[in-house]
């Protein structure tokens, strides 16, 4: 699977991953679907796809968030038809570990997608991280699903990794905590901010490719 990630400035850089679709085949199909899918027609909105959207969170040192669902530019559109995922409730799915930078994992416990759209009977999670490194990542460790790795372009993920992000003073965190304390709605508002690439990066292209002779090893068991 490959996509075309544009930190910008500069043409769209190529981003090849490889999916353990033997050990995690529901999470797997679910990502492939995002990422082959194009518009039916000129008429009709294209299905949900990975393609034009946006990288939406960035933790330095750590990993990067994407695949956020809405209805706003760079969000993913809202699935339908996709099987329910029963690989997050089985405990053999959470084994392997974010040791590296380059794996990438089905984003449990940090996504954010809003309330409403997760309370939809009809919800499916499609949201992913991508680890940057330096080192590894263990708390998210058995609690998301680690599906495939980088096989071509950790230059990308290491130019992600070093774009700034917005984060607030200590004293406007001391603030928000003591407003989310008191139960004050606008605190979660005020720390959906948090994070956000202070550069826009976005997902131009995405489909299946064939690498011949990756530069880095799918070396997931």
């Amino acid at each position: 699977m490959g996509c075309s990630v544009t930190p910008p400035p500069g043409p769209p850089p190529l981003l090849s991953c490889h999916h353990r679709q033997n050990r995690n085949p529901i999470t797997h199909l679910t990502r492939r679907s995002l990422l082959l899918s194009t518009p039916l027609s000129l008429t009709l909105k294209p299905p949900p796809s990975s393609a034009s959207t946006l990288v939406h969170k960035l933790f330095p040192g750590q990993f990067f968030l994407a695949g956020h669902q809405g209805d706003k530019p760079g969000d993913v559109r809202r699935p339908s038809g996709l099987a329910r995922n029963t690989e997050t409730v089985d405990s053999k799915s959470f084994a392997l570990t974010h040791s590296r930078p380059g794996l990438l994992s089905l984003n449990l416990s940090e996504n954010d997608d809003e309330d409403d759209i997760k309370l939809d009977p009809e919800y499916r999670n499609v949201e992913f991280l991508i680890t940057t490194g330096p080192g590894p990542c263990p708390d998210l460790d058995y609690k998301n699903i680690v599906f495939g790795s980088v096989l071509e372009g950790m230059d990308v993920v290491t130019a992600i990794a070093s774009i700034p992000t917005y984060r607030p003073s200590e004293k406007i965190q001391q603030f928000n905590d003591f407003a989310e304390f008191l139960g004050d709605e606008r605190a979660g508002n005020a720390r959906a901010l948090w994070n956000k690439p202070l550069k826009t990066i976005y997902i131009s292209d995405c489909g299946e490719l064939k690498v011949a002779k990756p530069s880095l090893s799918p070396s997931l068991p």
